[in-house]
């Protein structure tokens, strides 16, 4: 979009279930993926920003990769974060790890965002309560559900945010009806199904970008296109577009003029034992890298 920096919004209906609760709807911006530093703009960033922030939310909720490969842009991020003024909630993503989780954690904190580590929190908008559950990344093998579905009230309405969308088939079973997630920038290239191609066939993921499950029935995942990037800056294609995601938790889905309507997951496929364990190497190697230059 001219002016916008490349930022769309979206909008979405929340799940069934949500409308059966609320009185009157909750409005939810989604952001994930801001990978703040070189490769993206902080034009970009503080861009998506005001967008989400013109749609008047309730909340804001952020699903990870906060940074991309260095910790010189902590101030950036901070100034992002600190550019919201509804309350903001967030994960954390694999970059986040391999960065450094702790001060990620830190910066979000000291800018004004609560973290949730594989934990449970409860908020009350104009009279209505809305439960929270926030997975660690499940990429690095963080992630716990049942730990943070520790608590969960079966009565009151419920949203989950997890970085790699995969982990919402398990939120799903523990009572958790709609998911936010992030991780893929929907492949960056959008163009005769590369997406669905180097994300899906060759990556393995069932969920790609955008809306998927089933919001009447189980359960469904919204996996966000992202704002920034971690190695290319481009992105091709309408899908691929930085993008802000509004939910209308309460409005009943169809309701409202959407975007696009749940897609069929992908086959996927997911990672093995040894690929986990490689994962998990890797988050070791880079924190002892830190503590040695220490």
């Amino acid at each position: 979009m001219a002016g916008n920096n490349g930022v769309v919004v979206r909008r979405f209906a929340g799940h069934i279930s949500h409308s059966e609760v609320f009185e009157q709807p909750l409005r939810v911006a989604h952001l994930t993926d801001q990978h703040v530093g070189r490769v993206t703009p902080l034009e970009a960033q503080l861009t998506a920003v005001r967008l989400a922030m013109a749609e008047r939310p309730d909340l804001v909720v952020l699903t990870g990769d906060f940074v991309a490969h260095s910790q010189a842009y902590f101030d950036d991020l901070a100034e992002v974060i600190r550019g919201f003024t509804a309350p903001v909630f967030a994960v954390l993503g694999n970059h986040d790890h391999w960065c450094d989780a702790a001060e990620v954690t830190r910066t979000l904190k000291k800018a004004g965002a609560e973290v949730l580590s594989n934990q449970l929190t409860t908020v009350t908008v104009r009279g209505q309560r809305l439960q929270l559950v926030g997975l660690d990344d499940a990429y690095t093998s963080h992630a716990d559900a049942e730990r943070a579905t520790r608590g969960l009230d079966p009565a009151l309405p419920s949203i989950g945010l997890s970085h790699i969308a995969e982990e919402a088939d398990h939120l799903w079973q523990l009572g958790v009806p709609l998911v936010f997630s992030g991780h893929t920038h929907a492949g960056q290239v959008t163009v005769a199904g590369l997406h669905e191609l180097a994300i899906g066939r060759f990556g393995g993921h069932k969920y790609v970008h955008g809306l998927y499950g089933e919001r009447r029935g189980g359960g469904a995942v919204y996996v966000g296109a992202g704002i920034g990037a971690a190695m290319f800056p481009f992105r091709v294609g309408e899908r691929a577009k930085r993008e802000v995601a509004i939910f209308e938790l309460g409005a009943e889905p169809g309701s409202i003029d959407e975007h696009h309507q749940e897609q069929q997951a992908l086959p996927g496929r997911a990672p093995s034992a040894e690929v986990k364990e490689k994962r998990r190497n890797a988050v070791a190697k880079k924190v002892a890298a830190r503590a040695k230059r220490r």
